[in-house]
């Protein structure tokens, strides 16, 4: 009876070991997390048109997202959450130029029709007497 609850207290113990193991290995929220976050801002970046008006933002956050998944691989948490984090950032950086050159064209493009208006409403004004 002694030896078998021994069997089964060592049972016990290897299992908890075992577990404790493998939770240590498990992948780190936060460096998970972040590797999200910066992948979503990725995305939202190339559907503002990012890639055409930042090609250099665009490529230098795809290039720290896939050093950060990398890294998270290689289980060295640290980096990959500092090269999500500036993923991230490019990623955002590279949306906000997209979004400045889109208003940018936009203001030039109002601008040039006022001035169509001005034109034609002073052609069609007769003259003052």
């Amino acid at each position: 009876m002694r030896q078998r609850s021994t069997k089964v207290g060592t049972r016990a113990v290897a299992l908890a070991t075992l577990c404790l193991g493998l939770a240590a290995y498990a992948a780190d929220p936060v460096a998970d997390e972040k590797i999200a976050v910066a992948s979503a801002a990725l995305q939202r970046a190339e559907q503002s048109g990012a890639p055409q008006s930042a090609p250099v933002e665009m490529a230098t956050a795809r290039d720290k997202l896939a050093r950060a998944r990398k890294a998270q691989v290689d289980r060295d948490l640290k980096a990959a959450t500092m090269l999500a984090d500036q993923a991230n950032i490019d990623a955002q950086v590279a949306e906000a130029t997209a979004q400045q050159q889109h208003s940018h064209a936009a203001a030039m493009e109002f601008d040039a029709s006022m001035q169509a208006l001005r034109t034609e409403s002073m052609r069609s004004t007769p003259p003052a007497q």
